[in-house]
């Protein structure tokens, strides 16, 4: 838990979901482990956010999740991820959400993975087309993220299904 807490205080890897604030130490104990091992448990360990840690020395980098809308269909899933500063420019995002995306559609029975950023979030956007994700909508920016830099710009929400991931 204390790795988690670590991660979200850091401004710049919070720059596009908080504007850069820390989340609250007791939002991440309260509310945000209690979903995760509530999502643990309803997806029998499949599904969820994983801890991503480096092959070599084993360091902790971040998260990746994959994982259905709390009411959504299981074969449709949400591909993201938070990563330590450190981690970043060395491809750990896009290895890591590759493995997701395999894992998705030849073990869970996933029909369509996808993933949201904000329209300015160069990076994250870059690994979705590195992905060979396709840009599917806008989206407009949640009421909770309006204070974040560029929120007047949306969101943009990538897609891919298993018969394009196949083709690749």
């Amino acid at each position: 838990m204390d790795l988690l807490i670590e991660l979200d205080s850091d401004p710049a890897v919070m720059r596009y979901l908080s504007g850069g604030d820390p989340t609250a130490p007791e939002v991440v104990r309260e509310r945000y482990m209690p979903n995760i091992l509530a999502g643990y448990e309803k997806w029998g360990g499949k599904l969820g956010l994983f801890a991503a840690h480096e092959k070599g020395g084993g360091a902790f980098i971040g998260w990746f999740h994959l994982r259905p809308e709390p009411e959504g269909p299981l074969d449709e899933a949400e591909l993201g991820y938070r990563l330590r500063q450190t981690a970043w420019g060395k491809g750990y995002a896009t290895e890591g959400s590759r493995a997701l995306l395999a894992k998705a559609f030849t073990e869970l029975g996933v029909r369509m993975v996808w993933a949201a950023t904000m329209s300015v979030n160069h990076g994250s956007r870059n690994i979705m087309r590195k992905l060979e994700m396709t840009l599917a909508a806008t989206v407009p920016t949640p009421s909770d993220m309006e204070m974040v830099e560029g929120s007047e710009h949306g969101g943009v929400r990538y897609e891919i299904t298993k018969e394009q991931w196949e083709q690749q």
